[in-house]
C-alpha cells in the first residue's frame, strides 16, 4: 500500500502512452501531453494501450524516480481514466494503490468518513 502525504497528487493519463520511454520521455509527456510541471514532486502515473503496464515517474529533489509494474495476467481496471476527456485524471493515492493491487473500482462506492452529530438539546 502506498503512504502519502497529503500534499502529493497522483496525476494519471487518460491515454496509453509508450512504456519504453524513460525518465526524460516520460518527463517530456508530462510537460507536453498532461501541462504539468514534472518538478512539482507530485506522481505522475502512465499506463500502456493494453493495461498491462504501468510506470509512476516523479521527481524527489535529488533526481527522477520510476516505479514500474508489468501484470503477468490480467489488466488493470481503469474504468473512470479511459472514458474521460481530459488529458489525466487525478486520484486519491489510496486508489492508485488499489488499482495497482488489480482491485476494480468501478462499482465501489465510497463511504461518507465521518458523521455529523445532531446539535444537542440546550437544558434550560
Amino acid at each position: 500500500m502506498l503512504t502519502l502525504p497529503s500534499t502529493v497528487r497522483v496525476y494519471v493519463a487518460t491515454q496509453p502512452i509508450d512504456l519504453r520511454k524513460s525518465f526524460d520521455g516520460l518527463s517530456l509527456a508530462v510537460t507536453s501531453v498532461l501541462d504539468r510541471d514534472p518538478l512539482s514532486g507530485h506522481l505522475f502515473c502512465f499506463f500502456n494501450r493494453r493495461a498491462t503496464m504501468v510506470r509512476v515517474l516523479f521527481w524527489d529533489r535529488t533526481g527522477w524516480c520510476i516505479i514500474s509494474k508489468r501484470l503477468s495476467r490480467g489488466r488493470f481496471r481503469l474504468a473512470e481514466v479511459v472514458h474521460s476527456e481530459l488529458a489525466c485524471v487525478e486520484m486519491d493515492a489510496v486508489e492508485l494503490s488499489l488499482i495497482l493491487e488489480g482491485i476494480d473500482l468501478s462499482d465501489a462506492a465510497r463511504r461518507r468518513r465521518f458523521r455529523l452529530l445532531p446539535k444537542l438539546a440546550r437544558a434550560s
